[in-house]
């Protein structure tokens, strides 16, 4: 085992513990998928495109028996009017969405993206999943209450 896998799965400890010490909107679902996450950057490592990552998670995820979708469009409205469209790289048992980046470090831009297409959805939590030099992960909650 490598320094970085080694790194990854201390960080991956210590998130989980953090997280069972709080109550999170679907906490063991988030938790499946970090995990997935996980396995799949200890298996690829980093280096590759966005979309092979979004490709092997999608099959982690379906592996593990959950309901994955790839590239799920999702319209955005303005006043009742559809503005625009994006599509999500992933989402999962039409929850949560994710994100997955391939840079060096997560940036705000990054969480704000994250926000903006939770704010277009009535999905309340996303995950932000970077397949960078050290994996990370970030988790965010829009209820749907301030939409």
């Amino acid at each position: 085992m490598n320094k970085e896998m080694i790194h990854g799965i201390i960080e991956f400890s210590c998130a989980l513990n953090s997280f069972y010490n709080m109550e999170l909107l679907h906490n063991a679902l988030t938790d499946q998928i970090i995990r997935a996450f996980y396995a799949v950057y200890n298996e690829l490592g980093y280096g590759f495109l966005e979309k092979v990552y979004e490709r092997a998670l999608f099959w982690e995820l379906t592996d593990m028996g959950l309901g994955a979708q790839a590239q799920q469009q999702i319209k955005v409205h303005y006043k009742l009017r559809e503005v625009g469209d994006y599509f999500s790289d992933l989402t999962v048992e039409k929850i949560v969405i994710i994100e997955i980046k391939t840079v060096d470090k997560i940036l705000p831009e990054h969480h704000k993206q994250l926000q903006n297409y939770l704010k277009a959805t009535s999905m309340e939590v996303g995950l932000l999943l970077n397949f960078g030099p050290r994996p990370q992960f970030a988790r965010k909650i829009f209820n749907n209450n301030l939409k």
